[in-house]
Order: C-alpha cells, then sequence, then structure tokens
C-alpha cells in the first residue's frame, strides 16, 4: 500500500483517472466481471428491503448503474459523484427522465439531515481518503429506520478459488482494461483493495457510525460482499 497514494494526492488522483476511462467503464465492467456485477447491483437493491417509492440515493454513483436498478425497483433516485467525467459518460435516460445526477462530494452531500429512506454505495469505499467520514454523512442524511447497502470487493475465503481470483483480478483485469479502455487505471484496481479495511473492522465502523441489524453477504463465491444496516 506504501505505493498507492493517500490524502489529497489520492482525491485527485482518483479523480483524473475516473475522469479518463468514463467513456467505456460500463463495458469494461462487463467484461471484467463476466455480467455479474449486474446482478450483485440488482442483490444490493432488493437488500434494502424498503417500499417502493423511497428516496434513495447512490454514492459515488459514476455512470448511474445502481441509479438504474433503484429506479427499476421503484424508487426515487438521486445519484452523487464528483467526476464529471463519470456523470457525462451516463446513458442518456439516465440524465434526462431518470434519476438526478449531482456532481457532488459524497463525504460532504447537499442533503438536509434525515431526508432519506437509504442510501447505496458501489464499489466506491477503497477510492475514498478514509471510509468512517462517508458512514457519518450516511447516518446525517438517512431518518431513523433508513437502510443502507454497500457492496464492494472481496476475496474468496476458499484457498484455491482466492488464487485463481487473485491471478484474475492481478494479471486478467489489466490486461483487459489495456485493450478496452485504460492499462494504468485497471492495475490500480486490484492494488486499491490494500485500502479496504478487513470485513469485521468495515462491519464495526458501521455499528459505530450509528447502524444497526449490520448483514455482510459474500456473492459469487465471495469475489464481492455487501454490507445491509438500519440507521438507529
Amino acid at each position: 500500500m506504501s505505493n498507492l497514494p493517500s490524502g489529497a494526492d489520492k482525491r485527485r488522483a482518483v479523480r483524473e483517472m475516473f475522469d479518463a476511462i468514463a467513456p467505456r467503464y460500463d463495458l469494461v465492467n462487463r467484461v471484467m466481471t463476466l455480467r455479474l456485477d449486474v446482478a450483485w447491483r440488482r442483490r444490493t437493491v432488493r437488500a434494502l428491503a424498503l417500499p417502493a417509492g423511497s428516496r434513495v440515493a447512490d454514492l459515488a454513483c459514476g455512470t448511474g448503474d445502481l441509479c438504474r436498478e433503484l429506479v427499476r425497483q421503484g424508487h426515487w433516485t438521486v445519484g452523487f459523484d464528483f467526476s464529471m467525467g463519470m456523470l457525462q459518460a451516463a446513458p442518456p435516460e439516465v440524465g434526462g427522465s431518470g434519476p438526478l445526477l449531482v456532481n457532488a462530494d459524497v463525504l460532504e452531500l447537499p442533503v438536509p439531515g434525515g431526508a432519506l429512506d437509504g442510501a447505496t454505495c458501489g464499489f466506491a469505499l477503497r477510492n475514498l481518503t478514509s471510509v468512517p467520514p462517508l458512514l457519518a454523512e450516511l447516518a446525517r442524511v438517512l431518518r431513523p429506520g433508513g437502510r443502507i447497502g454497500l457492496l464492494e470487493v472481496d476475496q474468496p475465503s476458499n484457498p484455491v478459488l482466492r488464487w485463481g481470483h487473485g491471478l484474475y483480478f492481478g494479471r486478467v483485469v489489466p490486461l483487459i482494461g489495456a485493450v478496452l479502455s485504460d492499462r494504468d487505471a485497471y492495475r490500480y484496481l486490484p492494488d486499491s483493495v490494500a485500502y479496504l479495511p478487513p470485513s469485521g473492522e468495515l462491519q464495526a465502523m458501521v455499528r459505530t457510525a450509528g447502524f444497526t441489524d449490520v448483514q455482510h453477504r459474500r456473492l459469487s463465491a465471495g469475489i464481492a460482499q455487501l454490507i445491509t444496516a438500519t440507521r438507529i
């Protein structure tokens, strides 16, 4: 992790990287996950267990993948991302008749306290300068009883699967990125897992931030994880 940026340098590097890879971001996601990312996002929205019409925000929304799924499942949705390049690459139906997309720092959301019924965040925790400030901001903007769904990468617990996943993530994904987008950006992707707190520590952070009913689910044999919780 010593070679990875931190603080303001990380914030600047992440913004520039996502601005650069935005035009083909969705394509690369579909290819490198074999479209499993689509199922993971559907699972995340279902796991919120909120009634249709709920006010839900997606943090670090990128091109709006989770936003589209939230709308599809009947929620009023707004997405926030600090990369203007990613927002501009969103499909027309997202920026038009779909959910509202806002250029904003997810650590300083332009949302009144207690205004939301739910929030999601997909594959972005490791790109933040720090995770606890995001959790504190989620606790601020959600009403009591509001729900969160945090979707992230993970590693299989089975040693053989872990080895194969490490080989794919560390060697194959950068090659896919080089062919379809940007090699350096998709070298960062596997390296950035070093930023992510261990699962147990991450769940403890969620509880400390003011959430209860914290549940952790392993997805697709452990290559992704989903944490859900309820605002106290």
